[in-house]
């Protein structure tokens, strides 16, 4: 059996599939604003009940992907299929998607079962089908007893879940949520991110978020794709972009890392050296690196080596074996988080490492300080050679 990278959210994972049939699907897509690209020949699928994360910084290209789904913005080349129909043409009321923006955009003199009744008698549904559906959204969002108030009179965290019902309510097959949380605290934040997951498995739809918070795409996602000026740097699920980046932009985009710049001394290929996985040896400026790891490269290469700090041990002893990946240095700076703590070392050339230890214990008989002489190792599997 292959092994995992980091917990399965779900038994759900129809892009492995090859007889899947995307439910979205983005053909050859540009979007040109006169010489500026937004996006570039980008092609994506996303699959039905998938929560698909689009990341990036800010001009990515990420929210104009968004809009053009939603039927706001139009392609300057390629097509947008939803279920095998092309979008072409469609305006955004006839297209089976509803947008949640990050200003929520409540209409402040309703209440809250108003507001979200608005668009469904837009539609011109009956009285009574419209009272049902404000009724099952308030349940799915916990606001039954605020359904008489106005915005004003409601939290941060409230005003979202009712943005939330009432982009609900029409029943979308898509629903598209442009930086949904980013006007709510860290805590609240957190908390609210399973509770939109929770709502998306018991509804059954397709979710797709724009957000450019590492920690929200890799909380909420069944994928992610990360993207930069325009273009798709990876497709992937969270773990498998936090632990296996395919570049350096990638992995030095999610999460904290450490990245060396390398020369490939020794490459084992495909073969087995006395019953252990293939291996890849390295130079970094005196360092010499060991990577458990197949990958096509040859003596001499330039390549990255990449780290994350809660791979790295470090210790104020000096271990047994010093010959691979050891490092020795003095500790230039410390982060503590409360959960565990950051150390920033100072290597004998000036370089700077890190590594995350975990707060397990409250009290220590003797705890890393500034100044000390400390000693890094890390595993043969612990970090990744990126060639690109």
């Amino acid at each position: 059996m292959a092994k995992s990278l980091g917990p399965v959210k779900r038994k759900f994972s129809p892009w492995t599939d090859p007889a899947a049939v995307p439910f979205i699907r983005f053909e050859n897509i540009t979007k040109r604003y006169g010489d500026f690209v937004a996006v570039d020949n980008l092609t994506l699928d996303i699959y039905e009940r998938e929560f698909f994360s689009l990341l990036g910084p800010s001009g990515c290209g990420k929210t104009t992907l968004m809009r053009m789904l939603a039927g706001f913005e139009e392609p300057s080349e390629g097509r947008i299929l939803l279920q095998g129909k092309d979008l072409s043409g469609v305006p955004p009321y006839r297209r089976p998607t509803n947008m949640m923006f990050q200003s929520y955009a409540l209409f402040p003199h309703m209440t809250v079962e108003k507001n979200i009744a608005f668009g469904l008698q837009q539609d011109g549904l009956p009285k009574a089908d419209i009272a049902a559906r404000v009724e099952e959204m308030l349940k799915l969002v916990k606001l039954e007893s605020f359904a008489k108030r106005k915005p004003a009179q409601l939290s941060g965290g409230q005003r979202q879940r009712v943005a939330l019902a009432r982009s609900l309510a029409k029943r979308p097959r898509v629903l598209l949520l442009d930086e949904p949380l980013g006007a709510l605290d860290r805590k609240l934040r957190e908390e609210t991110q399973f509770e939109l997951m929770d709502i998306q498995h018991t509804l059954g739809l397709t979710f797709l978020i724009v957000t450019h918070d590492q920690e929200e795409a890799m909380t909420v996602s069944d994928r992610i794709a990360v993207m930069d000026k325009g273009l798709i740097m990876q497709v992937a699920t969270p773990a498998e972009i936090y632990e296996a980046p395919n570049s350096r932009y990638v992995a030095d985009f999610i999460g904290d890392i450490n990245i060396l710049e390398c020369t490939v001394t020794d490459n084992a290929g495909d073969c087995l050296r006395d019953g252990h996985p293939p291996a890849v040896r390295l130079l970094s400026d005196g360092l010499q690196i060991a990577v458990e790891q197949d990958c096509k490269v040859a003596v001499g290469d330039t390549v990255g080596f990449a780290v994350r700090p809660e791979k790295v041990r470090i210790s104020l002893d000096e271990p047994e074996k010093t010959g691979f990946n050891t490092a020795h240095g003095e500790v230039w700076d410390i982060g503590y988080l409360g959960d565990f703590s950051v150390f920033l070392v100072k290597l004998d050339d000036g370089r700077i490492l890190r590594a995350a230890q975990a707060n397990v214990s409250r009290l220590v008989d003797r705890p890393i300080t500034f100044g000390d002489i400390v000693w890094l190792t890390w595993p043969l599997d612990a970090g990744l050679v990126l060639t690109r």
